[in-house]
C-alpha cells in the first residue's frame, strides 16, 4: 500500500500515522451526526410535554456538545500527530483541550439559565400568574455570576495557577479595589438588598417624598434602579439610596381612603342627626365601599360659618382612576341627601348685626342725609 501510494505520487499517504488520523475523523464525524439527530429527537420529545427545565436544557446543550465533539476529536488527532513527531508545540494540546471543554460547559450552564428564565417568565404570562419578575431575574443574574466566577477559577488552575495564591492576591487586591470603589460596591449591596427584601417590583409606583422620587419603577440593576415620573422623565436612582431613605409603595396598598369635611349652614342644624344618618347609610349600602374597613360619619365641629361633618371611609379599589370615579360618586350622593333635607351645603359667609341708634344720633344723621342730598341736588344743577 505504501509503495503504490509512492509511485502514484502521494508519498504523504504513506506516512504511518494517516490511517489512525483519518479513522478518527471518520468516527468523530459519525459521533457528531449522531448526536445531532439525537438532541433533535429529544427536542420534539421534550417540546411535547410541559417540563420548563427539559425543553432549555435540550436547546442550551445543542451547540456546547457539538464543540465538545469536536474539540476532542481535533485533540485526539493531535495527540497522534505529537506521539509521531516529537514535536515540543503539540505540548500545548492537553491543556488547552481542558480549557476549551471547561468553556464550552460554562457557556452551556449560561445558555441553560438563560433559556429556563426566559421560559418560566414566558409560562408564566401565558397562565396568568403572580411570579415576582424581579426574584427571577435577580437568580438569573446570580447563577450567570457564579457560573462565571467558577469557570474562570477551573481554568487558571487547570493551566497550572495556584487558586490559593489567586485567592490571596484577590484579597490583597479586594481591599485596594474597596476603598476606590466603595460607592459602586455599595449600589451592588444596595441592589442585593432589594432582591433580597423586595420592598418593591419593576411595574409598582414607588415614591419617597424626602428625595422627591415618586413614579414607576422600570428597571432594578446592581448598580442603579430607573423609576419612570409620572411626567416620563427617567429617575436613575443609586440602589445605595434605598437603605437609607423610606420608601413608600402605594402600589401594594389594599384600600384608597376618602376623607372629606362638608358643611352646612347654621339654619340647618336641626336637620344634622337626619343627614348624618342617610350618609353613612348610603356608604354602607354603596358597592364600591369596603363595609369591613372603618366607615365613619359624625357631625363634629361648629365652623366659622358652617356645621361640618365629616366622612372617613375606604373604597374597595386601588386604582387611581376608577377610585376618583368612585369618590365623585359618594360626594354626589351626599349632595343630593344634603338637598333632599331641604339643607344647603354652606358657604363662607359674614353676618353684621348693628345696635340700636340713640336718638340724638338719628337727628345728626337726617341732618347729614339732608346736607347729603342738597350737595347732590346742586351738582345736578350744574
Amino acid at each position: 500500500m505504501d509503495d503504490l501510494a509512492r509511485q502514484l505520487g502521494f508519498d504523504f499517504l504513506a506516512i504511518s500515522w494517516l490511517p489512525q488520523v483519518l479513522t478518527v475523523i471518520v468516527a468523530f464525524v459519525a459521533i457528531n451526526i449522531s448526536a445531532y439527530y439525537l438532541l433533535r429527537h429529544i427536542e420534539k420529545v421534550a417540546a411535547s410535554t410541559e417540563t420548563v427545565w427539559g425543553d432549555a436544557l435540550i436547546r442550551s446543550a445543542r451547540t456546547p456538545v457539538t464543540l465538545i465533539i469536536w474539540i476532542v476529536g481535533v485533540a485526539f488527532i493531535l495527540q497522534i500527530v505529537h506521539e509521531h513527531s516529537g514535536a515540543p508545540i503539540f505540548g500545548f494540546v492537553t491543556p488547552t483541550r481542558d480549557t476549551v471543554i471547561i468553556i464550552a460547559l460554562a457557556w452551556f450552564l449560561l445558555r441553560l439559565i438563560s433559556h429556563a428564565t426566559r421560559a418560566i417568565i414566558a409560562r408564566n404570562v401565558a397562565a396568568g400568574g403572580t411570579l415576582d419578575y424581579t426574584t427571577v431575574d435577580a437568580l438569573s443574574k446570580l447563577g450567570r455570576f457564579s457560573v462565571f466566577i467558577i469557570a474562570t477559577l477551573i481554568i487558571l488552575q487547570t493551566l497550572g495557577f495556584s487558586i490559593s495564591g489567586v485567592l490571596a492576591f484577590g484579597g490583597i487586591g479586594g481591599i485596594a479595589v474597596g476603598f476606590a470603589a466603595k460607592d459602586m460596591l455599595a449600589n451592588f449591596f444596595g441592589g442585593l438588598t432589594i432582591y433580597l427584601d423586595r420592598p418593591f417590583a419593576v411595574g409598582e409606583w414607588i415614591r419617597s417624598p424626602e428625595k422627591q422620587i415618586e413614579g414607576t419603577v422600570e428597571y432594578i440593576g446592581w448598580r442603579h434602579t430607573r423609576v419612570r415620573a409620572f411626567n416620563k422623565n427617567p429617575i436613575y436612582v443609586p440602589n445605595a439610596l434605598f437603605t437609607t431613605i423610606v420608601v413608600e409603595n402605594p402600589t401594594r396598598m389594599t384600600n384608597r381612603r376618602i376623607k372629606e369635611t362638608i358643611g352646612i349652614r347654621y339654619g340647618d342644624l336641626d336637620k344634622m342627626a337626619a343627614i348624618v344618618a342617610d350618609v353613612k347609610t348610603m356608604l354602607q349600602g354603596h358597592p364600591e365601599i369596603d363595609t369591613d374597613a372603618i366607615l365613619i360619619v359624625n357631625f363634629n365641629e361648629f365652623g366659622a360659618s358652617s356645621l361640618n361633618f365629616f366622612i372617613y371611609t375606604f373604597t374597595k379599589t386601588v386604582q387611581w382612576v376608577h377610585f376618583h370615579e368612585v369618590k365623585q360618586d359618594v360626594l354626589l350622593k351626599i349632595a343630593a341627601i344634603i338637598q333632599a333635607h331641604g339643607a344647603e351645603i354652606a358657604f363662607p359667609t359674614r353676618t353684621l348685626h348693628l345696635d340700636s341708634i340713640p336718638a340724638g344720633m338719628q337727628a345728626n344723621g337726617q341732618v347729614a342725609d339732608q346736607n347729603e342730598e342738597a350737595g347732590r341736588c346742586k351738582q345736578a344743577s350744574r
